[in-house]
Parts: C-alpha cells; sequence; structure tokens
C-alpha cells in the first residue's frame, strides 16, 4: 500500500508511532524516506550470514516487518541459526509473523531497553537507536556488546546529524529533496518531519564511534553512507 498518513491536513499532530495506520504502508514509507535503504537492507543480511555458522544466535532489534530477517534469510542457506527478532510494536509484530514462516526465526515483543540479551554472534540494529531516548543509549549498546560473542559483531544503521551547522543543513534539506523527489507533497513532509522531531534524535558519527569503543567493540567501522545516513560493523 501507498504511504499516505500524513497525505491530509491533520489539526492535531501527534508524535510518530508505529501504529496499526504505519505498518500498514511501511514498506512504501521507508524506501521513499530512507536513503539506501534497498542497499543496505540486502547488504545488512550478506554481513551477518557471514559472520554466522551452525548453532549460531542472531537478534534483529527493531526487527519492524522482518525485512532485515528475510535479508539474513536469503544467504543463510540450510545453516542451523537462530534469530531473534524484536519489536515493542505488536502491529509491526503481527504483519512480520505473517512475512516470516521459517523454524529458525522467533519474534519477541519487547522493550529492548528492558530486556534480557541471550548471548549472539550477530545483533542487527537497523535504525533503532534513532527512536531510543539520548541518555538511555549508552547502557543500551554496553549490554548488547557484552551479549555478542567473541568474534561477533553489531550492523547498525543510523540517521546522523553534523556539528556543523551549515553541513546541517545542506543534508537535511536534500534528505527532504529527496522525499519530494519520491513523490511525498511539501504538505507531507513538513507533517512527517513535525510529528517525528521529539521521536527521532539522531547523533553525530563521532557519538556513535566513541560509545561504540566505550562499549568494547575494538573495531568500528562504517561500511556505506548516503547523506545524512550511516551503516557501520562494530566487531567484539
Amino acid at each position: 500500500m501507498k504511504d499516505k498518513v500524513y497525505a491530509e491536513p491533520q489539526k492535531y499532530l501527534v508524535d510518530f508511532t508505529f501504529d496499526e495506520s504505519v505498518a500498514a504502508v511501511f514498506p512504501d514509507m521507508i524506501r521513499r524516506s530512507v536513503p539506501g535503504y534497498e542497499v543496505v537492507v540486502p547488504m545488512t543480511g550478506l554481513l551477518a550470514a557471514r559472520a554466522l555458522g551452525d548453532g549460531d544466535h542472531a537478534y534483529d532489534l527493531g526487527c519492524s516487518l522482518g525485512a532485515s530477517t528475510l535479508a539474513v534469510l536469503a544467504q543463510l542457506g540450510d545453516r542451523n541459526v537462530r534469530i531473534t527478532g524484536v519489536d515493542n510494536a505488536p502491529a509491526m509484530l503481527e504483519q512480520a509473523t505473517r512475512n516470516i514462516d521459517d523454524s529458525r526465526v522467533h519474534f519477541l515483543e519487547a522493550d529492548v531497553r528492558t530486556m534480557t540479551f541471550e548471548p549472539a554472534k550477530v545483533v542487527l540494529s537497523n535504525w533503532l537507536l534513532q527512536f531510543v531516548p539520548p541518555n538511555e543509549r549508552r547502557p543500551l549498546i554496553e549490554r548488547i556488546a557484552e551479549a555478542i560473542t567473541p568474534g561477533g559483531c553489531l550492523l547498525l544503521s543510523e540517521k546522523v546529524c553534523f556539528d556543523d551547522q551549515a553541513q546541517q543543513s545542506f543534508f537535511e534539506d536534500t534528505h527532504h529533496a529527496f522525499k519530494r523527489a519520491n513523490g511525498y507533497s511539501d504538505l507531507e513532509v513538513s507533517q512527517k518531519r513535525s510529528a517525528i522531531e521529539n521521536v527521532m534524535i539522531p547523533d553525530p558519527i563521532e557519538t556513535h564511534v566513541s560509545r561504540l569503543k566505550n562499549a568494547g567493540f575494538t573495531t568500528v567501522q562504517p561500511w556505506f553512507t548516503c547523506l545524512n545516513w550511516v551503516s557501520m560493523v562494530a566487531w567484539r
């Protein structure tokens, strides 16, 4: 379905949530809103699969409709890997369970800030941390790092911001132009920005790298950048 969540003027704009209306149009919404999405998801699956062997466990945090999990499955072949998809939005998980029918995948409705992590070789976190309150990001990354077994990795994708205001304005304005080029109207871009600005709060790239290294990741390597969106792999 085509995303028309913000197509009509809304008298009262509430904070963005991953409810039934968003879940119904999410594939269209994210492809038209996140630069590089159609590269990042399959490449995340490829990178994750290269680190996973028989008997290993992986998390897909903020799994939404399961696109990243499907990307991993596409690269695994018949390897006996257990994947746990985690999300706190029932509407997203309901569709994810319909999208994926594979005995190796288990879905869990939970808040990543408070859940107990089992040991895992790989953790995927695509566009999740930006929705976590800033003061809770460091403890979450530390708990993820503790759960990842030696030689494992965290695959992290995030929208980022820039300390230089001119640079920030350039990339933010270009991102809005990207949305308009994908068919969103000025009204949709404006209303979505207002609804999400207090919910999705990006960090600078330097903050991500510093936080990951302080949590115990030995190597942090950005592997994809498009406008103000970055994907990186952090190794234990």
